[in-house]
């Protein structure tokens, strides 16, 4: 299906979320993504990692009470968190605090590693892969780094028209 034209490597982004609103992020793929060549990022694994204001502070002083972050990666600009069915999904990840000092981060979607072998993975042939993050409350900005595993492949003609057709269905 895809024969490998890099090594894996990794594009990070950090989302800083300063109120309890919505905040949105992008990571660029236009340099890595060609259509011509029927050239494609492979994503392998998406790791989050949530720190408080600043690199040092945790989390919790960011909420201030009971509550929970909410970070997702989309192929496509949904504007916003998405339900678990949605195609353009490519990772999503979730935080819980109580104010007992209970804190709990878990992926809340099926694995976002998507396994070690050379087929393994997900593919991406938009230019942007779009970040949407959530805090359920506020007290101090919030930051979420986002480290996206992946590796450049290139796809026979008749995959990647597959992939680039079953992304435009999604965006309906």
């Amino acid at each position: 299906m895809a024969s490998k034209k890099t090594s894996m490597f990794t594009l990070t982004e950090r989302l800083t979320m300063t109120s309890a609103s919505e905040t949105f992020a992008t990571i660029d793929l236009g340099s890595y993504v060609d259509v011509g060549d029927r050239q494609a990022i492979q994503v392998h694994s998406v790791d989050y990692i949530f720190q408080g204001a600043t690199a040092t502070s945790g989390v919790t002083a960011s909420l201030g009470a009971t509550g929970f972050i909410q970070v997702q990666v989309t192929d496509l600009n949904r504007g916003g968190i998405v339900f678990a069915d949605d195609r353009a999904l490519v990772s999503s990840a979730i935080l819980n605090y109580d104010t007992d000092g209970f804190l709990s981060e878990s992926a809340d979607l099926f694995p976002d590693n998507y396994g070690k072998g050379s087929d393994d993975g997900r593919f991406v042939v938009n230019d942007q892969l779009y970040i949407s993050g959530k805090m359920s409350s506020y007290a101090q900005d919030a930051n979420v780094t986002i480290r996206v595993n992946a590796s450049i492949v290139s796809l026979t003609a008749k995959d990647f028209m597959a992939i680039a057709i079953q992304s435009t269905a999604a965006d309906n």
